[in-house]
């Protein structure tokens, strides 16, 4: 049985709590971050019980890169060595790029993009050293093409995308293995929030988070590079590189902003 430690950012809701039960349910010790304190204590007491793993919490905005230094030194402190990265925490606002809060989205940005690869390489080098790990970094759909309406989250999520392929390249032959999970629009805290606006793609066909996380899961136990589940996503994913960028980037808007 595995006594290997797997940490989750973005751990306390949605599809990072999902990972800590699919990765629980294989007895996995857990690390999880996220910024409510008194959530991720409660969920630790429960995954101890339910479980019988252990489980250690960091409460902290890794929309601050600071806050990454910070997670660091606590793994180092408690002798923690990660054995898998789940970079799962992000978020996006939902509106014309001139409209939305900047101050918001360069947050978002920190968060999607400059937090993920800090620790990205925070824990890939310690990995290297001992020859052996696992990181997997949660992107999107919205990464396959540009996101009108989404701009800064699409675009963010296109770098995750990017940046997973090419580092899993330079890793090979280290024994660390990096891929990157593409979902859908899924049921999240931050789909929920956007269904606010009335925008079908956030209300309705959402994909079930626990299926994500298993998807993610038993694609990082089978080595992928690039994990998209549902065969009809996939499908879409690969055919934006055959229709002319213009188009597709037309469809995207009308999807986006088509209303229920």
């Amino acid at each position: 049985m595995p006594t290997e430690t797997v940490l989750i950012t973005g751990a306390t809701k949605g599809i990072g709590l999902e990972f800590a039960k699919v990765f629980a349910g294989n007895r996995y010790n857990l690390v999880l971050v996220a910024r409510d304190a008194a959530l991720l204590e409660q969920q630790a007491e429960t995954f101890k019980k339910d479980f019988g793993v252990e489980v250690e919490t960091f409460a902290g905005d890794l929309s601050s890169h600071t806050t990454v230094d910070s997670l660091h030194m606590y793994l180092k402190s408690k002798g923690i060595d990660t054995d898998i990265l789940i970079n799962n925490a992000g978020a996006g606002g939902l509106g014309l790029m001139t409209e939305l809060d900047i101050q918001k989205e360069i947050g978002y940005l920190q968060l999607n993009m400059i937090s993920l690869t800090y620790l990205t390489k925070l824990i890939a080098d310690e990995m290297v050293k001992r020859k052996k790990g696992k990181i997997l970094n949660i992107a999107s759909t919205a990464a396959f093409q540009p996101t009108p309406g989404m701009a800064m989250y699409g675009a963010s999520k296109s770098y995750v995308l990017s940046f997973t392929e090419a580092i899993a390249e330079e890793l090979k032959g280290t024994g660390v293995q990096v891929c990157a999970l593409c979902p859908p629009s899924t049921k999240t805290p931050l789909t929920e929030q956007l269904a606010t606006t009335g925008t079908k793609l956030f209300i309705k066909d959402l994909m079930d988070p626990h299926a994500v996380a298993r998807f993610g899961f038993e694609g990082l136990m089978k080595n992928k590079k690039v994990i998209i589940p549902g065969f009809k996503n996939k499908l879409m994913s690969k055919s934006v590189g055959l229709l002319p960028r213009k188009w597709v980037t037309i469809y995207t808007r009308r999807l986006i902003e088509q209303k229920v």
